[in-house]
């Protein structure tokens, strides 16, 4: 019996525990399906508009299920751990965090909120764990020729860093299984971390974060019933990451010796490494064009990856590879310099973020389908009412001109920045919607009587 009960309360048991449970528990208990129905029913979806790289109303309210499953599963865990009065503050304190955050993101999602707003309901939730918690940066080992901060820059420098993440975090979010995927990665990092320290909280809690993010990953991949995560759970992943790698940066040097922990910092950069590069370089490229960093625009990495003729399961795939791949080089060189370590995941980091960006990927852009949309190039993704087209467009339209309507065949909004509303093609059949975007375009309507097979089309 002794042993039995040394196993059920040994650390790797109860990782691999938690992290089931949580997935069970989304997956088995019929929790996002209800949350789908009762936003479904009460008109609670994610409208299409000139950014999205969707065409239909989508449920988005996955962090609520996300946020349940995690809270219940890390609360059945308490039991197992120490039980200390500092570590039942601590989960206090984030959980109310969470809750707040949960309760912004889901306003954010149903009703628009200001930008200044959202900040400011973002620095209270911060602030709790924080300053109650004492959660905070306190030293940054050589890096940049810093070493240990005074209090108040610590404070101030910590919650600056939350809210770094928890937005970036939020930017990603914008195909499927995206922000989820980042999120299953860091946390796996993370906990690996927190296993070679012992530290039972922070190791089950990201335990159970992977378990949570793989059951919502499972309805965010369906094709029948799929849930967008919203900003109630890309502020709840984003938090918790920030979070973690905080605590992950905390580590007592003393109890690890798989790693140098005085150069946490610069793994930790690479763990969080995409999402922090894609909003550095989205703010650069708004600034050069003398836009508001705060302008939101279809110009992140996975959209360039969707133009390359990527679909959304690819470039999540392409890009967690990407993450991993800087994670490894930089646990093979954490050794280095503190500085020199810095300087290898920068440039790295650059290297693989960047390639999507390389001319030589023109070329494997989608062919044009000259029997449909000459100027356009593309692959079709389906085919819906009576011929109309959705066809993804990996370049700006060729042609600038609109194509001549006439009997036989329709024409066509060639400026994707705006929705045409006065078209020849509307007026003759008003249940064609014309989206027109950076991302697709549907070329309406064609003729009942030309028969076209989607799988002769050419595309690749």
């Amino acid at each position: 019996m002794d042993s039995i009960r040394e196993i059920v309360v040994s650390l790797p048991f109860l990782m691999v525990i938690s992290a089931l449970i949580a997935y069970v528990m989304a997956t088995r208990f019929n929790l996002y399906p209800v949350i789908i129905y009762v936003s479904k029913t009460k008109g609670l979806m994610d409208v299409p508009e000139e950014r999205r790289v969707h065409t239909s109303q989508v449920p988005n309210l996955g962090g609520m299920g996300l946020f349940i499953t995690f809270s219940l599963t890390l609360l059945l865990f308490v039991p197992f751990l120490n039980n200390t009065v500092e570590d039942l503050s601590n989960l206090l304190s984030l959980l109310s965090a969470t809750i707040i955050l949960l309760f912004l993101g889901i306003k954010d999602d149903l009703v628009f909120m200001t930008a200044k707003k959202k900040l400011v309901i973002q620095l209270i939730a911060v602030s709790m764990v924080c300053i109650l918690q004492d959660i905070r940066i306190t030293d940054f080992h050589g890096l940049l020729s810093v070493g240990q901060l005074p209090y108040v820059v610590s404070v101030g420098f910590t919650i600056f860093v939350f809210v770094l993440v928890i937005n970036a975090i939020n930017l990603i979010d914008g195909i499927d299984g995206l922000a989820s995927s980042i999120g299953i990665l860091a946390s796996l990092s993370f906990g690996i971390a927190f296993y070679m320290a012992e530290n039972y909280l922070m190791t089950i809690m990201s335990a159970v974060l992977i378990g949570s993010l793989m059951g919502f990953l499972k309805y965010n991949l369906s094709t029948d019933r799929k849930i967008f995560m919203g900003d109630c759970g890309s502020l709840i992943v984003g938090f918790l990451l920030a979070y973690q790698g905080i605590s992950f940066l905390n580590i007592d040097p003393t109890l690890v010796y798989q790693y140098n922990s005085e150069n946490s910092s610069i793994l930790l950069l690479a763990i969080l490494s995409y999402p922090l590069f894609d909003l550095l370089r989205v703010f650069i490229v708004r600034i050069a064009q003398k836009k508001s960093p705060f302008d939101a625009d279809s110009n992140h990495i996975h959209h360039r990856l969707l133009r390359l003729g990527l679909n959304h399961k690819q470039a999540t795939m392409f890009l967690v590879i990407s993450n991993l791949t800087l994670i490894l080089i930089t646990y093979f060189t954490i050794n280095l310099p503190i500085n020199m370590s810095l300087i290898v995941v920068v440039c790295f980091g650059c290297l693989l973020y960047l390639l999507p960006f390389l001319s030589v990927f023109e070329e494997f852009k989608g062919e044009e389908p000259e029997e449909i949309t000459p100027g356009v190039r593309g692959k079709i993704i389906q085919v819906k009412e009576e011929g109309a087209k959705i066809i993804p467009i990996n370049e700006r339209i060729l042609q600038k001109e609109p194509f001549a309507h006439n009997q036989n065949n329709g024409s066509l909004n060639t400026e994707p920045e705006h929705v045409s509303t006065n078209t020849t093609s509307q007026k003759t059949s008003e249940k064609f919607k014309v989206y027109a975007n950076d991302e697709k375009v549907l070329v309406n309507p064609i003729e009942n009587k030309v028969q076209i097979d989607p799988d002769n089309l050419k595309s690749k």
